[in-house]
């Protein structure tokens, strides 16, 4: 028989100038990711096998601070009582109300929408203004406070509540105004993803058989959106998981009898208060730890499967 003859097959070059430009504008992401997000991990992880406190040499001691950390460090227990609390607590919360609120501002007309969208969104934009004047003013424990001024005029309660100082409530204060400062980039992204659904898709399920909005929702939109959801679930949880800000304005730093004590917190204390660093940075490791394993979970949970 007669073979065929060879054919030449040019050598598709490694780099086109269309790869080079492409990396060239990813190259400032990289570069930052790895000097400010992959060579930090490495160096706590390392760190924290070291007993380092700025004013002498390190010591290898292995795996002696997480011990302290677990077995020894009876703040480090509230704390992580804590994060774990307001992370299960305030993440799910946010995430559904972010989600529902997107989808109800979404079926408004296109100025009552903007209108909607500014107004959630203003809570995020001035987190520290709020923080110092409206939400300690509401939560004031003398009879001015508005929300004890109103339980008093209501006849329910006789004597002022000490919403910042009560060991017993406090936590759940930091927990209900988390929540309410939640509204955050999960919901533009919530509201620009439902921009962009296509409309035919609705009018091929009606066709289908979907009956009404909910059903919508359920079938059409929300798998539409599991990128968007993904996004939305991983960010709010690590903002929960690196809560500090929201405690140590409520209730000082350091809350009283650690009541707010997170472990972003915890970290601070001893990398910038007692700069006991490698003892921080094993404290860094296990919030890590937590945020990339909590993650982990909802990626496997909410991502597009191909």
């Amino acid at each position: 028989m007669r073979k065929n003859s060879p054919v030449s097959v040019k050598r598709k070059k490694l780099l086109t100038p269309k790869d080079i430009w492409g990396w060239l504008f990813m190259a400032p992401f990289i570069i930052s990711l790895i000097v400010f997000g992959i060579i930090p991990v490495f160096y706590s992880l390392g760190l924290s096998l070291f007993s380092y406190n700025l004013y002498e040499a390190p010591v290898f001691i292995g795996l002696n601070n997480f011990r302290s950390l677990f077995l020894d460090d009876n703040e480090f227990a509230k704390a992580l009582k804590n994060t774990l609390l307001y992370a299960f607590t305030v993440t799910p919360i946010v995430f559904f109300l972010n989600f529902f609120l997107a989808w109800i501002i979404n079926s408004f007309k296109r100025g009552i929408r903007n209108l909607f969208v500014v107004l959630f969104y203003i809570p995020q934009m001035t987190s520290g203004v709020a923080m110092s004047v409206i939400w300690l003013y509401i939560f004031s424990g003398d009879r001015y406070g508005i929300l004890n001024y109103f339980l008093t005029t209501m006849g329910w309660i006789s004597s002022p509540i000490q919403w910042t100082t009560d060991t017993d409530i406090l936590f759940f204060v930091v927990i209900f105004i988390g929540i309410m400062m939640g509204s955050g980039m999960s919901f533009l992204t919530f509201v620009a993803a439902f921009q962009a659904l296509p409309a035919d898709m609705y009018e091929a399920g009606r066709i289908d058989g979907i009956k009404n909005s909910f059903q919508e929702l359920i079938y059409l939109t929300m798998p539409q959106m599991k990128p968007q959801l993904l996004f939305s679930a991983v960010t709010s949880s690590v903002s929960a998981f690196a809560i500090a800000d929201i405690p140590s304005q409520v209730a000082g730093f350091p809350s009283p009898d650690y009541a707010a004590h997170t472990i972003a917190l915890h970290m601070q204390d001893y990398g910038f208060t007692r700069f006991e660093v490698g003892y921080a940075s094993a404290i860094s490791v296990v919030l890590f730890a937590l945020t990339f394993l909590t993650g982990f979970v909802l990626r496997k949970a909410l991502a597009t499967k191909d």
